[in-house]
């Protein structure tokens, strides 16, 4: 049952962030590939809540299932890490290597930054 859970949620991981990436791209004024960058955020802060919330409390209040259905499942199919890495290296290719390394490091920079504010969010609310 786990197995479908996660095949679903990653379904639904997936779905979520094509709607995402078609609604930032309809209001995107710049020449980068900003939904890919919203979505990593997004999802990185989901996942930090999520540990934040549960994966730190006792394994005997949440199920583990539970934790991999969200956060691998729906998480895992909603981010897209190796997109935004084939983006920073087309910037790279196309605009330059500054455009390519900037697109990066927001990418990175803001995903970590949304992980540790979800995660902090989380463990108060817990």
């Amino acid at each position: 049952m786990t197995t479908l859970l996660l095949a679903l949620a990653g379904g639904a991981g997936a779905a979520t962030r094509f709607l995402t990436d078609a609604v930032v791209a309809r209001h995107n004024p710049f020449r980068v590939p900003l939904g890919t960058v919203v979505i990593n955020v997004i999802g990185s802060f989901l996942l930090g809540l999520l540990t934040g919330l549960f994966a730190l409390s006792s394994p005997d209040t949440t199920g583990g299932a539970l934790k991999a259905v969200i956060g691998t499942g729906f998480c895992g199919g909603y981010t897209t890490f190796s997109t935004a890495m084939v983006e920073a290296a087309r910037l790279w290719s196309a605009e330059g290597p500054g455009t390519g390394v900037r697109y990066a490091t927001v990418t990175l920079a803001g995903s970590v930054t949304a992980a540790a504010v979800g995660l902090t969010i989380g463990r108060l609310l817990s």
